[in-house]
Order: C-alpha cells, then sequence, then structure tokens
C-alpha cells in the first residue's frame, strides 16, 4: 500500500509523529508498537492472545494505515497473522464499529489498538467477515474454540505449530554418540591400539636384535675355535 505521508497536512504528521512515540514508550498493555521511521502513516503492532480466550499464547502481528483523510477518517486495521475470527475477513481486514460508524477523531490511536484486543475477547458475530466463524460462534462455541484454537497454535506461535517440540521428532542420535571414542570415528579409537602395538613392535625388534647379536658371538667364537684348533695340527 502507497504511503501518505506526502497528502497529509504537517500538523497531522506532528500530531500521528507525537502519537506513535508516546505509544512506543508507553503501550497498552499486551501490545508492542513497531513504529516505521520511513512511513509514519503504517504503523506495525503485536498483540498478545488474552487469557480465557482460544487466542492465548499467541502473538497476532497487525498494522494500522492511515489514510489520505486521516483523522476525519478513521485507520484500516489488518491482521497480518492469520487468525480464525468472526470480525477478521480471509484477507486480515478488521471490521469493528471504532473503525467505522463509531470513529472520533478525537479517540486516538491507543483506543482503536485497545479496542481490537478487546474484540479478541469479545468477538460481534453480528458483523461477521468470517460467517463460517461467526456461525460456529453462535451454534457451536466448542467447534469455534478449537478451530481458533488450531490456527492459533499453527500461526501465532513460534515454530511450526507452536507447540513444544517433541525430543522424539527429526533424526535421532546413535546410540553411541555419548562414547566420545566412537563418536570421534575409527581412526580415534585406533590410536590407543596403535600407540600399544608401536611399544610392543618396538620392545620386539629389540628383543630380535639382541637374540641376533647373541646368535653372531657363538658363530664367531666357534670360527675362532676352529682356527686354533687348525693351528694345532
Amino acid at each position: 500500500m502507497n504511503s501518505n505521508v506526502e497528502n497529509l497536512p504537517p500538523h497531522v504528521l506532528r500530531l500521528v509523529y507525537k502519537e506513535v512515540s508516546a505509544l512506543a514508550a508507553d503501550p497498552p498493555e499486551g501490545i508492542k508498537i513497531y513504529p516505521s521511521e520511513e512511513d509514519i502513516t503504517e504503523l506495525h503492532t503485536a498483540i498478545e492472545g488474552p487469557e480465557g480466550t482460544p487466542f492465548a499464547g499467541g502473538v497476532f502481528r497487525m498494522r494500522l494505515v492511515l489514510g489520505k483523510d486521516f483523522p476525519a477518517v478513521p485507520p484500516k486495521g489488518y491482521f497480518l497473522t492469520k487468525i480464525f475470527h468472526p470480525n477478521v475477513g480471509h484477507k486480515g481486514e478488521i471490521c469493528v464499529n471504532v473503525l467505522k460508524r463509531d470513529w472520533k477523531a478525537e479517540l486516538g490511536l491507543r483506543h482503536v489498538l485497545l479496542t481490537i484486543k478487546c474484540l479478541l475477547i469479545h468477538p460481534n458475530p453480528e458483523s461477521a467477515l468470517n460467517e463460517e466463524a461467526g456461525r460456529l460462534l453462535l451454534e457451536d462455541y466448542a467447534e469455534y474454540e478449537s478451530r481458533a484454537r488450531l490456527l492459533t497454535e499453527i500461526h501465532a506461535m513460534g515454530g511450526t505449530s507452536g507447540a513444544p517440540q517433541d525430543p522424539n521428532d527429526g533424526p535421532q542420535p546413535k546410540k553411541h554418540a555419548g562414547d566420545p571414542m566412537k563418536r570421534a570415528g575409527p581412526s580415534a579409537a585406533a590410536v590407543p591400539a596403535a600407540l600399544g602395538n608401536g611399544a610392543n613392535g618396538a620392545s620386539t625388534t629389540s628383543s630380535n636384535s639382541n637374540s641376533s647379536s647373541s646368535t653372531n658371538n657363538v658363530a664367531g667364537k666357534k670360527k675362532a675355535d676352529k682356527k686354533r684348533a687348525l693351528r694345532r695340527l
């Protein structure tokens, strides 16, 4: 959506900037404000799902867009996080009276945000944008709650489903993962054996050398004795 900064009078821009700065410094409970430095006419927020509702535990990203006629005309609100709610359309558009016929310029953005949060607690099926959600809310609340809770877990909570990851999910470690020698691979496990063999090998070599030296000494002695015997003849 195009920025309306250039379309708003300077005095309106100053008022908007002042209010957005105040919201960022002191946001309503359960609501975080993310002002845009590039476009003050588009305000991004995150609303925590209220306790006791199917949205509890979720965080729902939302944006308010200030049109060129603001504040004479209310801002438009959109949920960026997918939600199953009677007053939120399939494209995230929000239907609430404060953004329509009940709007007054003096209400301000804080009042809008609080009203939208209250909408998560008290949906209004009579002005439903999501007709299926509105019908279930009136006729089968358990099913409505189940559907709303499911989408909250999938889209508004951390990870893929929002539920804590099962330690049994995903690749499992090998059974010898706790053994540092096995984890390091055959070469590491073979080091002690190689060192041991090296020591034994050195001992064997030394033994063989001593044995060979002894044999040579015996042979030399026999040869000398044989020469002395021949001289006597």
